[in-house]
């Protein structure tokens, strides 16, 4: 397990593989971001500046959280967060596109002798269809992370 102490400025985690599906899209948005270019790929293929029908931000967003926990924090003693700053979508996520992550740790600040505040940059990338590969989201997440137990 990864705890506070073993975080240090400038280190890199990659993770990720996740590819994004035209249904997936569909869900999110009917539920949560009922947007019609979330919602009617006819419409959007027609009227949009995207072409198709594309991810919401929250969507892209709920997914990079999952490879964040799939690759990251549940290697880790993170005990919640206190928030994120600094949220981006930089460019539109289609179905098909292949996301991964990248998060770098940016700060460290001992909070309570039980836990401590890392700030970890998480950037998603998208793998489009034709193999490019493009910054699609990032943020800054403030992480409370347990601190070693002295022995």
């Amino acid at each position: 397990m990864r705890f506070f102490e073993d975080l240090s400025v400038g280190d890199i985690y990659e993770y990720g593989d996740y590819t994004v599906t035209e249904d997936e899209i569909l869900e999110f948005a009917e539920q949560y971001d009922p947007q019609w270019f979330h919602t009617d790929p006819e419409r959007a293929e027609a009227e949009s500046m995207y072409g198709s029908v594309i991810a919401s931000g929250w969507h892209t967003t709920a997914m990079t959280m999952r490879l964040n926990v799939d690759g990251f924090l549940g290697d880790s003693v993170a005990l919640g967060a206190k928030g994120v700053d600094e949220l981006r979508w930089w460019k539109p996520v289609y179905p098909g596109d292949t996301l991964s992550i990248e998060n770098e740790i940016v700060d460290t600040t001992v909070e309570t002798e039980s836990r401590g505040l890392a700030k970890i940059k998480t950037t998603t990338y998208a793998e489009r269809t034709s193999g490019e590969v493009e910054k699609v989201c990032s943020f800054v997440g403030l992480v409370m992370v347990a601190r070693r137990p002295e022995e």
